[in-house]
């Protein structure tokens, strides 16, 4: 009998909704110490988000044995990394919990541009020190906001920034017309740029995605303007972003995403005072762990039922 790979975590708290989702597989459960039950019979697969990244390890050296897999269902909303296309070129079916961060990464974008705006990291310095220093701060109603990247973050990031006031322009490979805001193709990115006072990065990873702000685009951007990235850390060269902000050209960052994560204990971003780093952690909450389960069991009853799967990658 065909088995469904999941944590111990979802087998706890969905084993009701599994069973009615898919009546006729069994399941073998991870945990810290391995897996219950035989891997090879494993069809299909859940990375939730409560396995990583500690159980990590332990699922992969699951799916390893399963040789029956035909499907991976991940909680993250990329698959970039070379074991997800690893799997994939081998004809596994992937699909992605897309959407489900969505609300909690977008309220982070609009903590970090209310953050930098008030100069909070130097008011916070402050209140260690038990200094009073008043300082003027920015409105982020009138301001213009790019957002590179329209897929479920971005079309959120883009709602929360006119709902406080601000001129949102959006970029993505090819506007649809149903966007909530004024809607460029990712290729006038160097129009965009002179233009905005914050620009939110909100792109996966691919090749025409790698590095695409880099020192140039840097420059492009108005004296002072903000820069967040919560989409890949490659998308944007880091040296020239430390550049930039080190200059006091680039009036600050809110960054989840990095290069290299974790984050090197020897790099510049950690000690800028015009810098928020996040442990790519902005969509990391309970109600998105729900959503993501809920996705999984909607996906689950479509493939038992042979109906196409929401979120799968082409």
């Amino acid at each position: 009998m065909p088995a469904i790979l999941v944590s111990e975590l979802v087998e706890a708290r969905f084993a009701a909704a599994l069973d009615a989702a898919a009546p006729g597989m069994t399941r073998v459960v991870v945990g810290p110490g391995g897996a219950s039950g035989d891997p090879a019979r494993v069809e299909v697969a859940f990375f939730s988000g409560d396995l990583y990244p500690d159980g990590t390890r332990a699922f992969v050296s699951a799916l390893a044995r399963a040789e029956s897999l035909r499907w991976l269902h991940t909680f993250s909303a990329g698959v970039d990394h070379p074991w997800f296309q690893k799997l994939h070129a081998s004809g596994v079916r992937l699909t992605t919990s897309s959407g489900s961060a969505a609300p909690p990464i977008a309220q982070t974008v609009m903590l970090y541009l209310l953050a930098l705006t008030r100069g909070l990291p130097a008011w916070a310095d402050a209140q260690r020190r038990r200094a009073w220093e008043p300082h003027e701060v920015r409105d982020l109603t009138g301001m213009r906001l790019g957002v590179a990247g329209l897929g479920p973050i971005g079309l959120e990031v883009a709602r929360l920034g006119a709902a406080f006031g601000m001129e949102v322009v959006g970029l993505r490979r090819t506007p649809r017309g149903d966007e909530p805001c004024e809607t460029w193709p990712l290729g006038r990115l160097d129009e965009l740029l002179p233009r905005v006072d914050a620009l939110v990065l909100a792109l996966p990873l691919a090749p025409e995605t790698r590095r695409l702000v880099g020192e140039r685009e840097l420059a492009l951007l108005p004296p002072g303007a903000l820069l967040v990235n919560v989409g890949r850390g490659e998308v944007v060269d880091e040296a020239a972003l430390v550049r930039a902000l080190e200059s006091g050209r680039l009036g600050g960052a809110g960054l989840d995403v990095f290069e290299r994560e974790p984050l090197p204990p020897e790099s510049p971003l950690w000690a800028l005072p015009n810098v928020i780093v996040t442990p790519h952690a902005s969509g990391t909450s309970a109600a998105s762990r729900e959503r993501a389960c809920a996705l999984f069991l909607d996906n689950l009853a479509r493939y038992v039922r042979g109906e196409p799967l929401r979120n799968e990658v082409s």
